[in-house]
This record gives structure tokens, sequence and C-alpha cells, in this order.
């Protein structure tokens, strides 16, 4: 099949299109033949070398963590799928090595759910990493109640856009941090957007005079001493960006794939709770080039990179042909 592999550690340079070995389906994973695949920063950071002391490297890495895709051979113990249904999936192991940016991926069965029906292809690949990082991050990091203010940094990011309709959603005040461009696009997810930079203090201070319920910290350094320095008597801080959060008294979280927590996010973007804005997209071959767009770190919403089916001799070769073993 093809896919995106890199042989070694570095920058998009290292990243290269070209056959690879199709994945073996374990008795309680399914394969999935790509349709879309999203990038996130967490991925080019992998490629760098920066989860090189949590996640072992097995040569030659296949990158992605999310996908959108459809199921075309099922493990002997699945139950919970059939071959032709389309699913979505934050498809993470505890090493790196068989990603989602690849014409099929095996993907165990507790990483996925049912595609939300409303969504494109695109949009549904968009969802599943930054979906479960700002669901979790909000229901059990800072555990947002109704009428609270929470202040989402990096609002109109692919993980601060969805944390300000999820925390709209909860019955949250949503304060969200973002460039004077993306400030009718905050808006348009029901939060107030605050520029962010020097005198982003006084500004927030100035929508919530007695401080912030819950701050969820997307960027780290000093955004992450500003947020602190935000919050109410009571306040709850987490980040995803920076552990320094455990000295100011906050959660530093990371993202777990949970194939509950993904079907109510399919819920809720089919019932219209939760959009997934898609910047830009790329054909698998230029996943370089998305790499290169995403590290700028300025993308509203989500970059996608597609998987282009059209040529049905692609389609039905190899074992993403062979239907349900």
């Amino acid at each position: 099949m093809k896919a995106i592999s890199y042989s070694r550690y570095g920058g998009p340079e290292t990243l290269a299109y070209g056959d690879v070995r199709e994945p073996k389906i374990g008795p309680d994973s399914v394969l999935v033949k790509v349709r879309a695949a999203a990038v996130n920063p967490v991925d080019w950071k992998a490629r760098e070398g920066y989860l090189d002391p949590m996640l072992d490297a097995v040569f030659p890495v296949i990158p992605g963590w999310d996908v959108a895709g459809v199921v075309v051979q099922l493990g002997v113990s699945v139950a919970e799928y059939a071959v032709g249904d389309e699913v979505i999936g934050y498809v993470r192991e505890d090493f790196l090595s068989r990603g989602t940016f690849a014409e099929y991926v095996g993907a165990p069965v507790r990483t996925l759910a049912r595609k939300p029906r409303n969504l494109t292809w695109e949009e549904a690949a968009g969802l599943p990493l930054t979906g479960l990082t700002a669901y979790q991050v909000l229901t059990q990091a800072l555990q947002v109640k109704r009428g609270e203010t929470v202040l989402v940094h990096a609002a109109a990011g692919g993980v601060g856009s969805i944390a300000v309709q999820l925390a709209r959603h909860l019955g949250a005040r949503v304060i969200g941090t973002a460039s004077e461009a993306n400030h009718d696009f905050v808006r348009s997810l029901g939060g107030e957007p605050v520029t962010y930079g020097e005198g982003l203090a006084e500004r927030v201070r100035g929508l919530a005079p007695e401080g912030v319920d819950a701050a969820f910290d997307t960027v780290g350094g000093d955004t992450l001493r500003v947020s602190a320095n935000l919050l109410a008597p009571e306040g709850r801080l987490a980040s995803i960006a920076d552990g320094d959060v455990v000295g100011y008294g906050g959660r530093y979280f990371w993202v777990r794939p949970d194939a509950d927590d993904l079907t109510r996010l399919s819920e809720l973007a089919e019932q219209g709770v939760v959009s997934v804005h898609v910047s830009e997209t790329f054909p698998l071959e230029r996943a370089a080039d998305a790499y290169r767009l995403n590290e700028q770190g300025r993308t509203r919403g989500k970059i996608v990179v597609t998987v282009d089916w059209a040529d049905e001799a692609a389609e039905n070769g190899g074992n993403g042909g062979s239907g349900e073993q």
C-alpha cells in the first residue's frame, strides 16, 4: 500500500511517500480503508523525537493518529462493526509505527466510533484527537459547570475551536484568545474573543473582573502563568502543552482513546452542537507540505490529508479488497 513514512527523527524532509507493508489485523482490531487523516502538532513533535522518552519508535514510522474511513476487514473477535461501516478513530498505540497517513490502517476497536453522518470525510477526520482532548479536559480535568466562565487559549485552533463549542454546550460562558483576524470565527463558535499577547491579563479582567472559573491552556510558557493569575479563588487550571501547570496547582492532561467519549462526540456533531472547520486539504503524497503548514502554528481549525480512491485497481488491491476474515 502507499503511505507516508519516516525512517529517522527529523524535519519534514524525512517524510517519504511510497510503498510499505500492509498492516496485519489483530483479534480486537479492524482494517480501515483511509479516506482522510488529520494533521496534529503531536505528529510532527513525534517525528522530531520529542516523544522518544515516552514512546518507542519502530522504524519506518507511519505518522498520524486521526482517521476517517471505511471498515474493510474484521479481527476474529470483533462484533462491534461490520464490513462497510464508516468510522472515525483516534488510533494511538503505545509506540510509534502504524499510523494513519496511509491507504489502510489497523485500528483497535477501543479507538473507534461511527462517523457522524452529517460530516464530510475531511471534517470527520479532524474530530477525534482534538474533540477528545477538548471533551476530556472540560469534563474530567476542569469539570466545567453551567454558569461558569471558562478561558480557552488558541480558541481558533483545532483543540480550542472544539473546546469553545463544547464549553458553550455545557452552559459555560467562554472567553477565547485569538488573533484579531480570527475574532469573528471565535464569535461564530459562541466565544468572546480577546487578542493574545502583551496586555492579555488586563483584557481578560475587563471581561471577567472576578476571575475565570476554569482556564484551558493549549500554549504553555508565559500563557500558562497568565492563566494561573486570572483564576477566581476556586478556579481550576489544566494544560495540554506545559507540565509546569502542576506547579500552579493545575493538571497536565494527555488525551486517551475512548470509544464511549468518541461516540458522544459523534452524536454531538450529528446534533449540530460541534462542527469541525477544515482550513486546507492535501493529497497523501503531499503530506509533508501539510506538516510544514501545521508547524507554523497559525492554522484556523484543521489541516487534513486525503486519500484518493478513484482508481478501482488500487481500491480492490491487497488486504483492503479481501473483505471480512
